[in-house]
């Protein structure tokens, strides 16, 4: 299929996008750009403040050679192979590689898929802060209604760091959970009538176990959704007016984000973010500087230093992935002797922060689900680390 009529839709002749599949590949190379046009959302607001600077200090990082597993590539080569649409990456606070491909423009929002989890972590983190929420206390504590449910006896602190045991199925069989997500969440059209309306009644049918709360690790979708209803119960606003209040409005983001909703208005927290490569920048900044800007703490310092110290065991896929890692808090810790964050979504969406080393990178990709997808993800990590030793170098 040509890829500039994917890109052009409005030609004539141009292949019309399908309402169910388009978040897909090869579709997802146009709509992760327009989400706006296939479904409904919600603005998170930046406010009327200023904006946060970014100043610029560019550096040819295109040729840094990296050792892959299946030999050396440059940078480059990294990125045009990796279906990259935009890359940043800042040091020492100042912007000094920015590459824009696919075009993707400096005021254009992105899907981020998964990397939206590590928003709504940051927002627990704040609004517990603000003592309207406990962490420690029973998921019921805060949704009564799910005490019918196998979410019953889970701890919030369990659902931020992926050790629930509810039941959720995250295949892509038919008639899978995680299809029942994407109709109800609105992404694809609502063409089962016997399938829950909203995000909310799916949550109401989980009424299976599948292991203890807090035994293990294990990634599953349902359980941000589940903490995006808490936070809005907790805090008593949208998670979109909420997300513009404590994060992008004070961190003085330079466009409005969107996030998707579901025919209720209820955002998609698992996974319906969207934002620009530079706020993406901004907001890891600011937690890369311990969470303040002017004067003004906007993220708690002892959030972001507990984040980056805990976490619960990786297995799996996950383990071979980040062989040092962690999860917590909604965050992938990458390494823990090094406490670095790494936010991650499946189409190759990436916001990465090392403090330490004063280095930030955020990429946003739109991968083909081919042979190659998963040694595509693999590359992500060494590309990052190879410019990082770089830049520790200069």
């Amino acid at each position: 299929m040509n890829d500039m009529r994917l890109r052009d839709r409005r030609n004539p002749g141009a292949p019309i996008i399908p309402r169910d599949g388009w978040d897909l590949p090869p579709w997802n190379r146009w709509t992760n750009q327009h989400v706006r046009e296939m479904t409904a959302t919600a603005p998170i607001w930046r406010g009327d403040g200023p904006v946060r600077p970014l100043p610029e200090s560019l550096q040819p990082l295109g040729d840094i050679m990296v050792d892959f597993r299946e030999g050396k590539r440059s940078v480059d080569e990294f990125l045009k192979e990796s279906s990259t649409d935009g890359f940043l990456v800042l040091h020492r606070g100042r912007i000094i590689f920015e590459r824009y491909m696919n075009e993707l423009a400096p005021h254009k929002q992105h899907l981020i898929h998964s990397a939206t989890k590590s928003f709504i972590g940051t927002l627990a983190g704040i609004v517990e802060d603000k003592g309207l929420l406990d962490v420690k206390e029973p998921v019921i504590e805060y949704l009564p209604e799910l005490a019918a449910t196998a979410f019953r006896g889970a701890t919030v602190q369990q659902l931020l760091d992926m050790t629930g045991g509810v039941f959720f199925d995250e295949s892509r069989n038919q008639d899978s959970h995680l299809q029942k997500l994407y109709l109800a969440n609105g992404w694809h059209d609502h063409n089962r009538p016997d399938w829950p309306r909203t995000v909310w009644d799916l949550i109401l049918t989980l009424n299976i176990a599948a292991r203890p709360h807090g035994a293990s690790f294990h990634y599953c979708n349902i359980t941000t959704t589940v903490l995006g209803c808490l936070l809005e119960r907790a805090s008593g606003l949208s998670l979109a007016d909420l997300m513009s209040q404590e994060i992008w409005a004070p961190m003085g983001a330079g466009e409005d984000a969107y996030i998707t909703v579901d025919h209720a208005g209820l955002a998609a927290a698992a996974g319906g973010m969207c934002a620009t490569l530079r706020d993406l920048g901004r907001f890891a900044m600011l937690l890369l500087e311990g969470g303040s800007r002017d004067g003004r703490q906007i993220i708690p310092h002892s959030w972001i230093r507990g984040t980056r110290s805990g976490g619960v065991e990786l297995s799996g896929s996950s383990r071979q992935s980040l062989p040092n890692g962690a999860y917590h808090n909604q965050w992938w810790i990458e390494d823990t002797r090094r406490g670095t964050l790494w936010a991650r979504g499946q189409d190759g969406q990436i916001v990465f922060i090392d403090p330490d080393a004063e280095f930030v990178a955020v990429k946003l990709s739109s991968l083909p689900n081919d042979e190659n997808y998963t040694q595509r993800r693999l590359d992500e990590r060494p590309a990052l680390l190879a410019i990082r030793a770089t830049l520790s170098t200069t």
